[in-house]
């Protein structure tokens, strides 16, 4: 495959994270917005650690030329502790895909009158599709929308700024939530998220050019999921005491620019979906082709036919009661990763 530049890199690691809970407001919501402006300073804490989670990962996996994540964790954790992550990892990415399937249902009912299932069968269909292609149909797919997805939700961010100003109506925020303060929120958030970085980003080898373009892919990939993510928290911080109990706020805040806003953003929310549902699934047909020691196509249309009845279990479920869960998982992840990673370095000085 031809190897291309950073901008790849940045788009997939974009695609990846930012998916139905991202993109819809609610995990916004539920690791910064509830912090009040507190908030702010997370979502930057947030976003320099993506940009290190990034460039620490994809640099790892292009000097050691790692072309799956078996091969990235095995030598920090050991056999027998690799296995036991791998059985996590595996069915944080099987569920990472019916929360996506879920949202494209709830999008699908709420916003188009259409039954949930069709949403469901759709994004089933089109990412069926896409893992035909394998690495190649992800990568064509993120670099083809993850630059509509920021001029989308940016534009919104921006006529909500400029129409009701910085007057947000949570202020103050809380002090501590289930996720902890704004702190440990932050970190719990990145390190949920940077499962399904770790393993997308280690099955990359083959679009790497060089180290530099590693490191930059991603170093911009983390600013922006930070500049996507502070559009976002801003408008929910203003429209928090109208939003925040809905499923999905984001299109919440669109209905008050008027059906137009609202439509649109359904599309984005949709594509950004689909963005992370594709790095979801494929992470998981590469494991479960691994495992079982056949056809990755085979395996990709067994895998999407038997996901469709475990969306209709409902998004915000999936989200609410498995995403922190996993936060702790992915946390003691990274933490192994990156300190290994240091004693490496500190060894050769």
């Amino acid at each position: 495959m031809k190897r291309r530049g950073w901008k790849e890199l940045s788009s997939i690691y974009i695609g990846t994270v930012i998916g139905a809970g991202f993109a819809s407001g609610k995990e916004i919501i539920q690791f910064f917005s509830i912090f009040g402006y507190k908030g702010l300073f997370g979502l930057f804490l947030a976003s320099t650690l993506f940009s290190i989670v990034g460039a620490v990962v994809l640099h790892r996996v292009y000097t050691y030329k790692i072309k799956n994540y078996e091969e990235l964790i095995t030598p920090i954790f050991g056999v027998r502790i690799s296995r036991i992550i791998d059985i996590i990892v595996t069915l944080f990415l099987l569920i990472g895909f019916c929360v996506m399937l879920a949202g494209s249902g709830a999008i699908f009912k709420q916003e188009f009158n259409f039954s949930f299932n069709i949403g469901i069968y759709i994004m089933s269909i089109a990412s069926l599709l896409t893992f035909m292609f394998s690495v190649k149909g992800v990568s064509v797919i993120n670099t083809l929308l993850v630059p509509l997805l920021l001029i989308g939700i940016t534009l919104i961010g921006l006529i909500v700024v400029f129409k009701e100003g910085l007057i947000f109506s949570n202020y103050q925020g809380t002090e501590i939530t289930r996720t902890g303060n704004w702190v440990t929120s932050a970190v719990l958030y990145v390190s949920y998220n940077s499962i399904c970085v770790i393993v997308i980003m280690s099955s990359l080898l083959s679009i790497i050019p060089s180290k530099k373009a590693a490191i930059k892919g991603g170093i911009m990939g983390g600013l922006g999921l930070g500049i996507l993510a502070s559009f976002i928290l801003l408008t929910t911080l203003i429209f928090y005491s109208d939003i925040y109990k809905l499923e999905i706020p984001m299109i919440g805040i669109a209905c008050k620019l008027g059906r137009w806003a609202s439509y649109s953003y359904a599309v984005i929310l949709w594509c950004s979906m689909f963005t992370t549902a594709i790095s979801s699934g494929f992470g998981c047909i590469i494991r479960l082709t691994y495992i079982f020691k056949t056809n990755q196509k085979l395996i990709a249309f067994l895998f999407c036919f038997a996901t469709m009845p475990l969306a209709k279990i409902g998004f915000t479920k999936l989200v609410s009661v498995f995403y922190p869960i996993f936060g702790y998982v992915g946390f003691l992840m990274l933490l192994f990763i990156i300190g290994n990673i240091v004693i490496k370095q500190g060894n050769k000085l």
